[in-house]
């Protein structure tokens, strides 16, 4: 599990997307998603931190992305 540092930025999402709706992701027509993070923020999200966690059910689960001070990802994990 990734550290957390004071400066960093800590989102949580809870996702539940069908496969039909993330097969686009691999086309590479879009780089980036837009997540609505639990507290109600929109955050864009680079496609190839979400595609891992892509099964045949689709994107399903919480996750967590920690980010440093420059706003650049540390850590992208489901927690369950």
């Amino acid at each position: 599990m990734m550290r957390i540092q004071s400066s960093d930025k800590v989102y949580y999402f809870s996702v539940n997307f069908p496969y039909s709706q993330c097969e686009a992701l691999y086309s590479g027509n879009y780089p980036n998603v837009v997540l609505t993070a639990d507290s109600g923020q929109t955050i864009q999200v680079p496609s190839n931190r979400i595609r891992p966690f892509i099964s045949s059910a689709g994107l399903v689960g919480q996750f967590r992305m920690i980010v440093d001070e420059n706003n650049k990802i540390k850590s992208f994990e489901r927690l369950r």
